[in-house]
């Protein structure tokens, strides 16, 4: 990978430590990407983590890297689909560590790439059940949770494909859109109980999709970018660890691109 890629060193975004002591998060879709960089970097900040996902093995290798590393973690498989296996999810966290106190909805998945007339019900009911309904069913839960101890701090995914269209993302960007507009509406309904509801919305992030790309792919997702570089799942987890602690207290509501400036543009 060369420089023009990935310039950001991750060893050098600051590890937060001790902005979450005491306080339990929960991390959805959890066992790579994006999602195991926050539960990492939530553990270091001081909280006990409670990750999950569908994949076991993956949740068991970050649970394993967290607890190599000091922290406490508690890696559940869940799929997010299962309303009733969230509610198991969130009863657990509650029963082993008696609160909950942060949860960053990070579960996500994306159709192929194709015209809206190409997509098939299976891509749109797929980018519905898990994108949207499977984030406000957990955030539902979540917010109960928080209730019940008076207070919390939710951030929802959603991404650039948010904010404005994609080509051939039609299924996706409509859920992460729809996202953005049930993390405000959450938002207002909670924040005189002291539950804090924010959203996320990455650009180009080096995740296994992009770094699997060859070079020529990469480029233009490259040129698009203003700071001229991919940005690093840490660099979003690091936002999500912010966002999370009593650092953010008088922010809900509100919407973080982490893009690297593509979106101040208009790309």
């Amino acid at each position: 990978m060369n420089a023009s890629t990935y310039s950001q060193d991750p060893a050098r975004i600051p590890a937060q430590q001790g902005l979450l002591s005491g306080k339990v998060a929960l991390v959805l879709g959890g066992s790579r990407g994006i999602g195991a960089a926050s539960a990492r970097a939530l553990a270091r900040a001081g909280a006990r983590v409670v990750v999950a996902a569908r994949d076991e093995r993956g949740l068991g290798e970050v649970a394993e890297s967290i607890r190599a590393s000091g922290g406490e973690a508690l890696p559940v498989r869940t799929d997010i689909r299962d309303a009733a296996q969230v509610k198991a999810l969130i009863d657990q966290t509650v029963s082993v560590y008696g609160r909950l106190d942060a949860a960053f909805n990070n579960a996500g998945s994306g159709h192929r790439p194709a015209p809206f007339s190409e997509l098939t019900v299976e891509d749109i009911d797929e980018s519905i059940s898990v994108n949207l309904r499977g984030i406000l069913v957990a955030m539902k839960l979540e917010l109960a949770a928080m209730l019940a101890r008076g207070g919390g701090s939710i951030i929802n995914m959603s991404s650039t494909a948010g904010l404005s269209g994609v080509r051939g993302m039609g299924a996706y960007s409509a859920t992460k859109h729809a996202i953005i507009g049930a993390s405000k509406s959450a938002a207002l309904d909670h924040a005189s109980q002291k539950i804090r509801v924010n959203v996320v919305a990455p650009g180009p992030i080096l995740t296994d999709r992009i770094r699997d790309l060859p070079e020529e792919r990469r480029a233009p997702i490259v040129r698009a970018v203003p700071m001229e570089r991919i940005g690093l799942p840490e660099e979003v987890a690091a936002t999500v660890v912010w966002l999370c602690s009593d650092a953010a207290s008088f922010i809900t509501g509100a919407v973080l691109p982490i893009d690297g400036g593509r979106l101040a543009g208009g790309a």
